[in-house]
């Protein structure tokens, strides 16, 4: 009886950190597939990922009423590698977006959110900590279609570029207001030990085997900055 109650007790303790991480798989696939879907004319344009540092998927973010469920949307962040972030796309880190000043945004249907990082005082912003748009890291709805074909990041000042899609419709959306922050949690969860933001994008932490789509897709798509 001891063997078998010492058996489970080992199951059990393997299981555990599988069972934990389901969560932080389930959210990279979301994002994945929220980044395949968004590829293409109608999608995110790919003259403004070429020139990204950073991208910041939000998948199906919904209204949550007042006192009921959780009051933070969560996603996924990937930065290129290298000094200069003009690489390859690295390991994803965890973040939440906080829905308060989301609430008039959000239908009742789930909305996907993408945040586009075109400089690295945005990238330094969100690296560092909790970052408000607007005030920490300038932020303006993304271009779409011919606006996104001749828009140069280098000519603009906004940092973070915001975009939106519900039931089908990809657009620009001004996310000012909105905060977000690493997801210290599903990180720990993620990678099995605690490590800031900073620690895996700049470092040389390996995508982990649920990143590897997302990661990947990326690198298909825009494999280095232009």
């Amino acid at each position: 009886m001891k063997n078998k109650l010492a058996i489970l007790g080992l199951c059990l303790a393997i299981a555990s950190p599988l069972f934990a991480q389901k969560k932080e798989d389930e959210r990279l696939e979301n994002s994945a597939n929220v980044m395949k879907e968004l590829q293409g004319g109608n999608g995110l344009p790919s003259n403004v990922l070429d020139q990204a540092m950073c991208v910041l998927v939000f998948p199906s973010v919904k209204k949550v009423a007042i006192g009921i469920g959780g009051s933070y949307g969560r996603g996924v962040l990937v930065c290129r590698k290298g000094d200069k972030m003009d690489g390859a796309w690295g390991a994803p880190v965890m973040y939440s977006l906080d829905q308060g000043s989301l609430g008039l945004q959000l239908g009742s249907t789930a909305t996907d959110f993408v945040l586009v990082v075109m400089h690295s005082k945005g990238v330094d912003a969100i690296l560092n900590g909790k970052t408000k748009l607007g005030a920490n890291a300038a932020a303006a709805a993304g271009p779409t279609g011919a606006q996104a074909t001749g828009y140069n990041a280098a000519a603009m000042s906004s940092d973070v570029l915001t975009y939106s899609r519900s039931k089908g419709l990809f657009a620009g959306v001004s996310l000012a207001g909105a905060s977000m922050d690493t997801d210290k949690e599903a990180n720990k969860k993620l990678y099995g030990k605690e490590l800031g933001a900073k620690e895996i994008v700049t470092g040389d932490q390996p995508v982990v085997s649920a990143a590897e789509p997302l990661v990947s897709l990326l690198n298909e798509t825009s494999p280095d900055r232009k």
